[in-house]
């Protein structure tokens, strides 16, 4: 048998595709709840500004520049808001989710 790991092109690119879906689990409810979860953080675990920076940012697809002329800041500030927000949002998914989602379980 040819040794696969250093075969180019597509046929090792189909390889791997097909392992990595014979070991990969089914994480489907685990992502769920985690979408739950940032749901939830977005509501709670932020502030109004960052949320809204944020939304404009990852939903809307607007760049910080426009995001500061939008609101009148500069965009430095905006992008300070928007990491600000991330770390606030990955330490609640980080910290937060076991208790919040065992509780969820619960239910």
């Amino acid at each position: 048998m040819p040794n696969t790991r250093y075969r180019k092109g597509k046929l090792y690119a189909a390889d791997m595709a097909m392992y990595s879906r014979q070991i990969q689990a089914d994480n489907s409810r685990e992502i769920s709840r985690l979408k739950r979860n940032l749901i939830r953080c977005l509501r709670e675990d932020i502030t109004s500004k960052q949320r809204e920076m944020i939304l404009m940012y990852y939903a809307e697809g607007k760049n910080m520049r426009e995001i500061g002329e939008s609101m009148g800041i500069n965009k430095s500030t905006v992008s300070r808001t928007i990491k600000r927000g991330e770390r606030r949002l990955q330490r609640c998914l980080r910290y937060g989710a076991e208790a919040y989602l065992r509780n969820m379980d619960d239910l």
